[in-house]
This record gives C-alpha cells, sequence and structure tokens, in this order.
C-alpha cells in the first residue's frame, strides 16, 4: 500500500484534560506513521472561531484566521478521520460550529456567479472514517435509533460536499469500559490506521 496523506480532526470539546478519543486518536496515528502514512491533526477545541449566524456571513464572511491551517489541512489530506464523544445524541455543538465554518463556498463547493454551486463538489477523492464514543451500547444506537446523527453527517455533511466512501466505528459503553475493553479498541483504532482506513 502507497502512503497517504491522512488528516485526523479530534472533535472532543474538552480541551482541558484527556479523553477516551484522545487515546483513540493517538493509537490511530501510531499505527498509520509505523505504516509509513503521514499524519496531520485539528484538534478543535484549541482552535478560535465564532459561530455563524447568518447565510450570508457563511457565504460572503472571511474564513476566521484561526481555521486556515485547517482547511490546508483538510484539502491536502487523502482520508479523513474524525472523532467525537455523542452528546445529546449528535456531535458536540463546537464540531458542528467547525464544520460550519471550513465548509464554505469556495473550499467545499465551488463557485459560480459568487454563490455556492452545490452541484460541484469541492472536496472529491476522498475518504473518510467517522469515530464516536457514547455511553449508550453501541447497537442499540444503530438499531434503535439508527445511529441518526452519524448518517446525517455522512449524508448531509461529508457525502455532500463529495467525501466517499465514509465508514463509522461507534464505541459503546464507555463509561463501564475495563482495562480490556479500551486495549481492545487502541488496538483496533491502530490496525485502522496501519491500514489508513
Amino acid at each position: 500500500m502507497s502512503p497517504k496523506r491522512i488528516v485526523l480532526i479530534q472533535g472532543h470539546p474538552d480541551a482541558t484534560q484527556p479523553h477516551l478519543c484522545h487515546a483513540l486518536a493517538a493509537a490511530y496515528t501510531a499505527g498509520a506513521e509505523e505504516a509509513g502514512h503521514v499524519v496531520r491533526c485539528v484538534k478543535v477545541a484549541e482552535l478560535d472561531f465564532p459561530l455563524l449566524r447568518s447565510q450570508q456571513a457563511w457565504e460572503d464572511g472571511a474564513l476566521p484566521a484561526g481555521l486556515e491551517q485547517a482547511q490546508t489541512d483538510i484539502r491536502w489530506a487523502e482520508h479523513i478521520v474524525l472523532f467525537f464523544p455523542l452528546w445529546l445524541g449528535d456531535m458536540p455543538a463546537l464540531l458542528k460550529g467547525f464544520l460550519e465554518q471550513v465548509a464554505r463556498p469556495g473550499f467545499a463547493f465551488e463557485q459560480e456567479a459568487g454563490r455556492a454551486s452545490f452541484a460541484k463538489q469541492g472536496l472529491k477523492n476522498r475518504s473518510a472514517r467517522v469515530v464516536v464514543t457514547m455511553g449508550m451500547p453501541a447497537l442499540i444506537y444503530r438499531w434503535y435509533f439508527r445511529a441518526h446523527s452519524v448518517k446525517s453527517l455522512q449524508r448531509n455533511i461529508l457525502g455532500f460536499v463529495g467525501i466517499a466512501p465514509v465508514h463509522e466505528t461507534l464505541i459503546g459503553m464507555v463509561g463501564d469500559f475495563k482495562p480490556a475493553d479500551g486495549s481492545r479498541w487502541l488496538a483496533k483504532l491502530r490496525r485502522l490506521g496501519q491500514r489508513a482506513q
């Protein structure tokens, strides 16, 4: 396998202490680098940006300076891996705000006559994996709740801008983890990193 360019988007909003999402991302990075892949990391909790409040700001406003490197890294990448905990059944608001900011016309979509052309996706030829931790059993989230927020992310954000295929890793019952559970998931993420999947 030829080396891939990978960007990890760490979507856990708490930068004050390490969480499972950070350990999973570190395991993925270690596996990827062992296999010769090149990895960059975007830590959303460490970035400074406001929330968008209007369509006009999204279409015509300037990208916050603190997000310029994130856009550069996403454009550079061949494979994108997003990590986040499930909060109130969805991704944390900070991650959603980040995605809204970076997925602007001229980047995520091409522009025609100064407007976003949604038919012309700007991030084609990239694959992705979404890694989500949660307190409930992953099977209940997947089958009873239909993994609705992950499916929405895949369809309405990643797929909408041309990123495909998108795979998911759902990790449930994290509050009840035993050491063996953590070790098993870290090993799995390391293997995914080695394969750049």
